[in-house]
């Protein structure tokens, strides 16, 4: 638990507290990164993103009023600069969330109703998270941001809600919807491989 709460290091880094500002920094920078990540899909966009994101933070944190959590409100500029970033590039598509998802076998219905692990199983979890990572990528930008802030970054449904700026409603369906493609990709990977082993053999 922090000693000293958010709210009173925004408002000691609005009166111009450098130590007070690096404290907010030093506190969420993981966490930025982490989120940067997960939406960028790689390490040198997700640096280059949480950079600009702490640069955004901090030039605009005089106009802060404290209507949300600081950290709701770092995570929607965290967000809306790898958003911009994306759609910088072309990648955010803009399409219907009730259209079939693309996927290498053809198009997929976005909606359906230890401490002692060795270099083996270490190896293995990190196989695990890298195909997990590469099946996020695979989603459409919108589906991408709520799995990644609510299964991976924890944020309750009014967190992403108030970073996106959208409907609670709106927040359960579409990460519904998200989770449905995600296991639907993950399955045709997983599908693709055997298929690939079964030729080799």
């Amino acid at each position: 638990m922090f000693t000293v709460a958010d709210e009173t290091l925004v408002r000691r880094a609005q009166k111009g507290d450098q130590a007070a500002l690096s404290e907010l920094i030093t506190r969420y920078e993981r966490k930025t990164y982490n989120l940067a990540y997960r939406l960028m899909g790689n390490h040198a966009d997700a640096s280059d993103a949480a950079q600009e994101a702490l640069v955004r933070v901090y030039t605009r944190l005089p106009n802060f009023r404290g209507d949300s959590a600081f950290s709701t409100w770092l995570f929607r500029v965290v967000t809306n600069t790898c958003l911009d970033e994306l759609r910088r590039r072309g990648r955010l598509r803009h399409q219907s969330l009730d259209n079939p998802l693309p996927a290498e076998e053809g198009a997929l219905p976005r909606q359906t109703t230890d401490e002692s692990d060795g270099p083996i199983e270490r190896a293995e979890r990190r196989e695990v998270q890298a195909a997990v990572q590469r099946a996020i990528n695979r989603l459409p930008d919108e589906y991408r941001a709520v799995v990644v802030m609510r299964d991976l970054q924890d944020l309750t449904y009014h967190e992403i809600a108030a970073v996106l700026g959208t409907s609670l409603g709106t927040i359960k369906s579409r990460l519904h919807r998200a989770r449905q493609a995600l296991r639907l990709i993950i399955r045709a990977t997983e599908a693709a491989k055997l298929d690939l082993k079964r030729v080799a053999g």
